[in-house]
């Protein structure tokens, strides 16, 4: 017999706010609801045995500038305001940051017009941005190579699992570690009832779904139609044998068809320099690997239309990031790109990421940072890269909406 949670007439809620994920945006989130209304009751619900498990966790460690997204998206005015703010937290709880700036460097003649797009777009998004000339971007880097760069001076780096943390502890919210929401049932007039793996259920006005990877299926567990499916991408890491090779951080001119910035060099806040991603179709939702592989994931990903024209639109693109999977040497032709004295020897293997990408029916990559509300719901339903950058103006922007609804109950 099908176990049923339900919302009963009469009995006392756990809480105001549920918030289903603890990675940063669910954690900032939960501290942006207590700082604008203290005496707020929040739960976070977390199905890891600890916070930012996955994208959070799992990526280069970039605080980002904005120079990249389009002018009055919420990707540029969030990521630029996060910037300046997360620094601040940082410096202010003394968590490992620095701010190191970055070049974005041109190697072929046909990306040069699109580098002076991200001049013009980073200008627009009030980012100071410098022009840089062949013999110039060795001030910055003296083994990058290219035909001219911009060195972009706001671009940082952080322990964003230090900040997660941090912003759990500071949010005086209740977290529920090994807590995997298995039912929901949102009753209008009521509430919101989650019955969890722990068997626990637990009883909120508001429901916040910040579930990554599975904020699609959190959405449609409470009768909400996200309108959307995520379909997850590997990025793949090496470690550079030689950090002494790379002083800071060095990216290519991105393809603005997609929202990957291609394969780039970091050094992180402990000194190493990573290596990538790449960007390939994951197996799995938490496909770390490709001997990562649950069937039922996979079917539910080619069941979406959304999947199969992504796939025909861009087949070539796609090709290539296979092919850096598979073959070290390809993936070692797309770093020498930018760095000629690296060899393959130089690159050692490092723990990959899954990039939750939400995409539309007909196939459409959504750029943007995505939030929808339903009756006592709010829902993060696109919150890749630059989201730890965004976390404390993101998680404003989704306190607000879940205080409205709150409000309104």
């Amino acid at each position: 017999m099908r176990e049923v949670v339900q919302v009963s007439a009469g009995v006392a809620y756990d809480c105001d706010v549920l918030v289903v994920g603890g990675g940063i945006v669910g954690l900032s989130t939960a501290y942006a609801v207590t700082r604008a209304a203290p005496g707020t009751r929040v739960v976070v619900l977390e199905k890891e045995a600890g916070p930012a498990r996955h994208q959070t966790g799992r990526n280069s460690g970039v605080i980002h500038s904005g120079v990249y997204y389009r002018p009055g998206s919420l990707k540029a005015r969030y990521a630029v305001k996060g910037a300046a703010e997360m620094v601040k937290f940082c410096a202010e709880y003394g968590i490992a940051h620095a701010v190191t700036g970055k070049l974005i460097v041109a190697t072929e003649r046909d990306e040069l017009p699109r580098l002076h797009a991200l001049v013009q777009r980073g200008r627009e998004n009030g980012i100071p941005v410098r022009e840089l000339g062949a013999a110039q971007i060795g001030e910055y880097e003296p083994e990058v190579h290219g035909l001219a760069a911009i060195h972009v001076g706001t671009t940082g780096i952080a322990d964003f699992v230090g900040v997660a943390r941090r912003l759990g502890e500071a949010s005086g919210a209740e977290i529920r570690y090994g807590a995997r929401v298995v039912r929901v049932d949102r009753r209008p007039e009521r509430g919101v009832a989650v019955l969890t793996s722990r068997g626990d259920v637990v009883r909120a006005r508001v429901l916040v779904n910040c579930a990554g990877l599975y904020c699609d299926e959190v959405a449609r567990l409470t009768g909400d139609e996200p309108g959307m499916r995520i379909v997850p991408f590997r990025g793949e890491y090496y470690e550079l044998a030689r950090p002494e090779l790379v002083r800071g951080l060095v990216y290519p001119v991105p393809d603005p068809a997609f929202p990957f910035l291609g394969v780039h060099l970091t050094r992180g806040i402990d000194g190493g320099v990573h290596v990538g991603p790449n960007a390939v179709p994951a197996l799995a939702r938490e496909g770390y690997g490709w001997d990562v592989v649950r069937p039922r994931e996979v079917a539910g990903t080619l069941a979406w239309p959304g999947s199969w024209a992504l796939a025909r639109r861009h087949w070539r693109y796609g090709g290539g990031e296979l092919l850096r999977s598979v073959s070290k040497k390809a993936f070692t032709r797309a770093v020498r790109r930018l760095l000629p004295a690296a060899q393959e020897d130089d690159l050692v293997r490092a723990a990959a990421g899954v990039r939750a990408q939400a995409v539309l029916r007909d196939g459409t990559l959504v750029d943007d940072f995505l939030i929808k509300e339903g009756p006592r719901t709010v829902h993060v339903l696109n919150a890749p890269s630059p989201a730890a950058t965004a976390s404390l103006p993101i998680g404003r922007e989704v306190a607000r909406r879940a205080l409205e609804a709150l409000g309104s109950v």
